[in-house]
């Protein structure tokens, strides 16, 4: 089976600066999951070093608790264009069952069942209630084209397998022979140059809002209470650039 990296056909170079352009629309449109430019930003410089146009990042990547996924269907089309084929043998919401084959990596059927989900203890979850036949869509696809080529995926999973992981509170899961590992812990420090990217208190406030949901941090979470601190500097720093600017104009 193959390992290899799959780099796809070389896109002209877009510039740094234009593409912090494109990051802050990206963000501020509120879609793909992306909280912040840094955020947009890194995603674009993924794609851009996979040879894709950088905007394609809003197309094919989702963050999920500040970590990149490859979507299902953008998986299946990597896998597809590299050379991969795959036969649907079940689809529905009891079970879906695939061939995936590969002239490089050969072959193998996946099949993820309802039960299945069940003995993860996935299938009590929200997404698996209301839709279970794409939930287990996502985990063939991943599984298959991670067991027959995985240098397509380049170590990424799925939206749905990050959200599991997450929600597993830290217990590792597995999905075929391959284990999925728990998000790392985070210190304060991994969120400094988010914050100090963020150019506003209304979005500063937002943004502190959304990670403490995120990371379901308690007020009295060690890491909670440092990023809060960062972010109030934060705020005092973006009240004196004001202030300074204001300045500035008045002379």
């Amino acid at each position: 089976m193959s390992n290899e990296m799959i780099v796809q056909p070389s896109t002209p170079m877009i510039p740094y600066a234009d593409m912090e352009k494109m990051a802050t629309v990206i963000a501020q449109s509120g879609l793909f999951g992306v909280k912040n430019p840094t955020q947009a930003l890194a995603l674009m410089l993924l794609s851009q070093a996979e040879g894709l146009h950088p905007a394609t990042a809003a197309r094919d990547y989702h963050v999920i608790q500040g970590r990149p996924t490859l979507k299902a269907d953008t998986m299946l089309a990597r896998f597809q264009a590299a050379g991969g084929s795959v036969e649907w043998h079940d689809y529905t919401d009891k079970i879906v069952r695939a061939t995936f084959s590969h002239p490089r990596g050969g072959k193998v059927t996946v099949a993820w069942t309802l039960e299945t989900a069940k003995e993860a203890e996935l299938a009590g979850k929200d997404m698996w209630k209301k839709f279970p036949r794409a939930m287990l869509r996502a985990r063939v696809i991943s599984e298959g084209i991670r067991t027959v080529f995985p240098g397509v995926l380049a170590g990424m999973y799925t939206p749905e397998e990050v959200k599991d992981m997450v929600e597993v509170k830290g217990e590792a899961e597995t999905s075929g022979p391959n284990p999925i590992e728990p998000p790392p812990p985070v210190a304060s420090q991994d969120f400094d140059a988010e914050i100090e990217a963020i150019k506003n208190k209304v979005e500063l406030r937002k943004w502190l809002q959304e990670t403490k949901r995120d990371y379901g941090w308690k007020k009295d979470d060690p890491v909670c209470v440092s990023v809060t601190a960062a972010c109030a500097e934060r705020a005092a720093a973006i009240d004196a650039e004001a202030k300074q600017h204001g300045s500035a104009d008045r002379r």
